[in-house]
């Protein structure tokens, strides 16, 4: 299929301008090509919620020197897993100093920040920004093809051979083009998340930090019961707490998510971190936690779908990434479509050069091995066995029960696998998805 050259507005519209649509317009606007960015907030990041960690290596090809000018709040150096029981809680923790000093590992950011910032990339590279604008369709001509979107705003048609779909987890233009039909909610997840005020010095001295070094704590547990998980992150002057609940156990029970953030927060482990902390924002958002198993089709005739439209999302437990992946995609797609516009093919062979990125990289690869575990991840035995599992292991081997003998590991374990309600090969069911996964 070749790009009829008439009536065109841009050589590629980009939809939404969250970190792949930013990266995406980058990549096409350097390669020489007109780019509209649309955005349908009033700026870019106005509407998002954040409560998570950034991962930019991917901006050494797009921004060399990224950290010199990207919007940190703290550079992460503390990684942390920890695992909740009803009153008990397990920490691994690992700490590397160098992660606060280039290039950096990962960094905590506030999106509406990090947002405009790529934006204004966009913007530099020669790409067009549109706010405060809808996109409400796909515009296409007699015979089917892709040719534009239709927008809210009066006589707001924009035309354009190539539509880059980054418009979200409920992406209307893939699911109105047919490239995503999956709507089991089982596949989505909750996330809500409170922005705590603790004045800096307090923070770094609950946390062990100094300067601009921030903490990552995944915790897996202390979700009332409803599968998922949590988060604590560290800014400058707040703390980011939340859960991440899976959309059918929520709706089955009868806490809402602020009752289930407020018992977190009441946990021994958790309580004195915030103690004294004021709420200064309190947000939700859906997000898209299966995988592989829930990726939309992300080539189409015309069009292509990145970010979190494409389900890019990695939810694996000790790895819970989103914003790496959505800008790496970003990216891979506005050269992809470059590409095709030099070609003169912007059907969906001559757009393949996107899938074959994401294949040959980070992006896809790391979704192939890790396909199995966000189900592991997120199963009731999981969820709802495992910490009280674990945390009792734990606690009999460091508890001191004189005049009574040791009884040794093997038979501690062995006890509390029974008493969690754990079967032996259940155990090594999950241990192998697990090793098949991480190893």
């Amino acid at each position: 299929m070749t790009a009829p050259a008439h009536d065109f507005d841009a050589d590629i519209i980009v939809v939404g301008a969250g970190p792949a649509g930013s990266c995406a317009a980058i990549a096409a606007a350097r390669a020489g090509k007109s780019v509209v960015l649309v955005e349908r907030g009033p700026f870019p990041g106005s509407k998002n919620m954040y409560g998570g960690v950034v991962y930019p290596r991917i901006l050494d090809e797009l921004i060399p020197s990224w950290w010199e000018t990207m919007p940190v709040q703290r550079w992460v150096v503390k990684r942390s897993t920890m695992l909740l029981s009803d009153t008990g809680a397990l920490n691994v923790d690992f700490r590397a100093n160098a992660w606060g000093a280039p290039p950096y590992n990962g960094a905590t950011a506030y999106r509406p920040d990090f947002d405009n910032w790529l934006a204004n990339h966009a913007v530099e590279a020669g790409a067009r920004l549109v706010c405060s604008t809808t996109v409400t369709g796909l515009l296409r001509d007699s015979t089917g093809r892709i040719q534009g979107v239709s927008t809210d705003r009066p006589d707001g048609d924009l035309r354009a051979p190539i539509v880059i779909a980054c418009d979200g987890v409920n992406s209307f233009l893939a699911k109105e083009s047919g490239l995503y039909p999956h709507t089991d909610a089982s596949n989505f997840t909750l996330g809500v998340k409170e922005t705590l005020a603790l004045p800096k010095h307090v923070i770094d001295e609950r946390f062990g930090v100094r300067d601009n070094q921030g903490v990552d704590i995944e915790i897996l547990g202390g979700t009332s019961g409803v599968n998922g998980g949590g988060f604590i992150y560290t800014n400058l002057d707040t703390v980011a707490l939340g859960v991440v609940l899976k959309l059918p156990k929520l709706a089955a029970q009868q806490k809402r998510p602020e009752q289930i953030i407020a018992e977190l927060k009441r946990h021994p482990a958790v309580a004195p971190l915030i103690e004294g902390a004021e709420v200064k924002e309190y947000s939700a958002h859906v997000i898209p936690e299966a995988g592989l198993e829930m990726m939309p089709t992300m080539v189409a005739d015309g069009m292509l779908v990145a970010g979190d439209a494409a389900a890019l999302c990695l939810a694996a437990g000790i790895w819970l990434e989103g914003v790496n992946f959505a800008m790496a995609s970003g990216m891979y797609a506005g050269q992809a479509a470059a590409e095709a516009i030099t070609k003169n093919d912007v059907s969906s062979r001559g757009l393949s050069g996107y899938t074959d990125r994401l294949e040959k990289t980070f992006v896809l690869r790391d979704h192939k091995k890790l396909r199995k575990v966000p189900h592991l991840v997120l199963s009731d035995r999981v969820q709802h066995k495992y910490p009280a599992f674990v945390a009792g292991v734990v606690e009999r081997v460091f508890r001191v029960d004189n005049p009574h003998p040791k009884p040794g590991v093997r038979r501690i374990v062995r006890e509390e696998r029974k008493k969690a309600g754990i079967g032996l090969l259940d155990l090594l069911r999950d241990g192998w998805t697990g090793m098949r996964g991480f190893g």
